[in-house]
């Protein structure tokens, strides 16, 4: 017995002529431009994104078959026709739906695995639609954002079998172009393209080809730029300070007890602090993320020191701290060090490091519970801290600031659904166990939650 989904002899039918030209001709809309601009073919293309993106991206093509005409002619008028004798009534309803259903772009929420979930309609608004589903409700998160085709009927509304899962960068470029080609007449296309639904119905090639842009890393923005608290550009230094024949660690130590600013944190490890009585800061660069570690006081970690056998490391994070640091400990620890060696990383060198570090260690037998406790707190701590923190994603205004107006408190509808999307992805347990409904509650914004 066939499923209501079953499009296995619509498929077949549209491997005879001239469906099977014209199919071809609509694959190639839909992965042709992405394959040029990476200068790739269809088989490279699959390769960049993942093998198994192959179904889903032939199902989004053969979806939009469905749904044009040409001259007159529709696949599925011509196959019900023809061969609807021999289809349940329920299939039959299915592909006359999906010819009447365009596909679009849906933030997914309220999902209940295995069951429902509820879409918004990114590109065409309107209210937030429940429909059943139980494979893609049981691998989705709350606000992930989704391609496919939503399809109501008298039973409820269900979606297609052609889904592409977005990311944020992407979705948003996929938005921002839809607007832009929608915003005024186009004598270059033979529809209205400021009519959304009409666009809509045309736009099936173009979600394609943004996707396996965004998924082949072509439209993802750069890394943005990094400062730290000082508003200095980051730039990792380890000075190496070799310890000349008959220096102890005890005389270095020793030493460091006289520097107010060098906190304790082990016998042999030390913060070095701030001074509160010095203002370095200079103003943030606009759209600049900053990077700032703090003591539980709320003092600043300018960098840390380290004894480890015949070497004092002193570890900064721009050039600009690096200079202080050589002001500040050469002349504090005189002939007790050698002069330093240095070593400077970029963040991208640093990440690449940690990444190698995380694989090569294995992670500390902890109990789940105790794991779980360890990083709520820290998570508490750490979004408490950035209630507080200026936000490039809202202007540079913190989250408390930004809520105070009407385009602010959209501003941060988006930022927590991010946030609270990314933890959900997070590759671990207990971060993506951990629930953000707290900072809705917090800003004020839990009403909009939707």
């Amino acid at each position: 017995m066939r499923a209501i989904h079953d499009l296995s002899g619509l498929i077949k039918y549209a491997g005879r002529e001239p469906w099977k030209t014209r199919l071809e001709g609509c694959l190639e809309e839909h992965f042709g431009p992405a394959a040029d601009e990476l200068d790739v073919d269809f088989d490279e293309l699959l390769d960049i994104v993942g093998p198994h993106w192959e179904g889903p991206l032939w199902g989004c093509a053969f979806e939009d078959l469905i749904g044009r005409e040409f001259d007159g002619e529709n696949l599925a008028d011509d196959y019900l026709k023809r061969r609807g004798w021999n289809e349940k009534a329920s299939v039959k309803a299915y592909i006359k739906a999906l010819r009447q259903t365009p596909m679009s772009l849906y933030e997914v929420s309220d999902i209940v695995p295995g069951k429902s979930m509820r879409l918004r309609d990114l590109l065409q608004g309107g209210e937030p639609v429940t429909v059943e589903e139980r494979s893609a409700s049981s691998s989705l998160h709350n606000w992930d954002r989704i391609a496919t085709r939503l399809i109501v009927g008298r039973s409820g509304a269900v979606i297609s079998g052609a889904l592409l899962a977005f990311s944020p960068d992407g979705s948003e470029q996929l938005i921002d172009g839809f607007a832009k080609i929608g915003a005024q007449p186009d004598p270059d296309f033979d529809f209205d393209v400021t009519d959304r639904a009409v666009l809509l119905r045309h736009s099936a090639p173009v979600i394609t080809s943004t996707w396996l842009l965004d998924a082949a890393g072509v439209m993802g923005p750069p890394m943005p730029d990094l400062v730290n608290s000082d508003g200095d550009d980051i730039l990792f230094h380890r000075l190496v300070f070799p310890l000349p024949k008959g220096v102890t660690q005890k005389q270095i130590a020793a030493r460091f007890q006289t520097l107010p600013t060098l906190s304790p944190a082990s016998a042999k490890f030390w913060n070095w602090l701030e001074d509160k009585r010095i203002k370095s800061r200079r103003p943030a660069q606009p759209g600049a993320q900053m990077l700032a570690s703090t003591m539980d006081d709320g003092s600043t970690i300018l960098g840390n020191a380290e004894l480890a056998g015949r070497f004092l490391t002193i570890e900064v994070n721009s050039a600009e701290r690096a200079k202080r640091a050589r002001d500040l400990f050469i002349p504090l620890l005189g002939d007790l060090v050698q002069a330093p060696l240095t070593e400077i990383r970029t963040v991208a060198q640093m990440m690449a490091e940690q990444r190698q570090e995380r694989d090569e260690t294995a992670e500390p037998e902890i109990p789940a519970a105790e794991m779980q406790r360890i990083v709520r707190d820290m998570m508490d701590r750490q979004y408490r801290q950035v209630l507080d923190e200026p936000v490039p994603a809202l202007g540079d205004k913190t989250p408390r600031q930004a809520v105070r107006t009407k385009a602010g408190r959209a501003q941060v509808v988006e930022w927590l659904k991010y946030l609270e999307n990314g933890t959900a992805k997070s590759g671990n347990e207990q971060m993506a166990g951990y629930s953000l409904t707290w900072m809705w509650e917090e800003l004020g914004v839990a009403d909009l939650r939707q």
